[in-house]
């Protein structure tokens, strides 16, 4: 958004006073996963309660742009809504979950699965006039600090980055079949556009030359506890104090957020994200590709 000089998307739940959904709407919520939430879930945000959020929205901007003009300032017209580019990033949470409970066959097991939840989602959207689709390819979960920390004590698990390597071949698989059903979505949907986005090949680049990049620290948490080599306790998330064996701890932010690449274990720093960001922009990492059709530059600000 800031590459094309427009505002920063509002939440659609934060939808209190007078925020303005003219350019834009997000939907997407922390912790939720393709697959419909379960009690346990850490939010029950699913995708497909995503997407129902959406048609809720849509009517209700129909509704409302049938009242005149006074509503203008703050609502998309009814064209953006053909016109416009859904954007997805979603499906990390599925595999990180699954983790937890099954064995790594189980999770590649679970990936068609998965995969057909999602293109059920994408379906809906087409039938009711979705047309341009850029769907992100999930990162290298092996690489986050979090799963370092609960599935990498034994230095065999780890990849030649220090890695989980079962988990990042989960990803690998998942990006595999994702590409897969993006190919097989543009002969279905009729005059759509679909560009899928290879996020996981700029990530674990960054994470391999960190250093090159101007990076310090590739797979330790800026904001955590415990200190190097991850700096992540899941006992003390970033920014809480906790009692840790009879005493308080906190799990407070870096000095230098620029030198990680990692910000709290499981999500990047804004540092990272700018330059992936970038690297998304070159157009050299989608299908099909768009480098001589990109006209946006995103400003240096690191």
């Amino acid at each position: 958004m800031e590459a094309m000089d427009m505002p920063l998307l509002n939440a659609y739940l934060d939808s209190l006073g007078t925020p303005s959904f003219r350019t834009g709407v997000n939907f997407a919520q922390a912790g939720c996963s393709i697959t419909p939430a379960k009690p346990t879930s850490v939010s029950p945000f699913s995708f497909g309660l995503q997407i129902k959020q959406f048609f809720a929205f849509k009517n209700k901007v129909t509704k409302l742009l049938s009242e005149g003009d006074m509503h203008s300032r703050y609502i998309p017209q009814q064209d953006y809504f053909s016109e416009g580019l859904y954007t997805f990033d979603i499906g990390q949470n599925d595999l990180a979950g699954e983790f937890y409970s099954r064995t790594e066959d189980q999770v590649i097991a679970s990936i068609p699965t998965i995969l057909l939840e999602f293109e059920n989602g994408l379906k809906k959207l087409y039938d009711q006039g979705a047309r341009k689709f850029w769907i992100h390819n999930t990162g290298p979960l092996g690489c986050l600090p979090q799963n370092i920390a609960l599935f990498g004590k034994d230095p065999s698990q780890l990849d030649e980055l220090h890695c989980v390597a079962k988990h990042n071949r989960a990803a690998k698989l998942f990006n595999l079949q994702l590409h897969a059903l993006c190919t097989k979505l543009r002969a279905e949907f009729d005059g759509a556009s679909i560009t899928y986005v290879d996020i996981h090949t700029i990530k674990y680049s960054l994470i391999a030359n960190y250093s090159r990049y101007g990076f310090e620290h590739a797979t330790q948490a800026c904001c955590g506890y415990g200190g190097p080599p991850l700096n992540y306790d899941g006992n003390v998330p970033c920014g809480h104090t906790v009692s840790l064996d009879g005493k308080m701890v906190t799990a407070k932010g870096c000095s230098d957020t620029t030198e990680f690449v990692n910000w709290d274990g499981i999500h990047y720093t804004e540092a990272a994200n700018f330059h992936i960001a970038s690297q998304i922009l070159t157009g050299k990492y989608s299908d099909p590709p768009f480098v001589d059709k990109m006209p946006f530059v995103i400003k240096p600000r690191f």
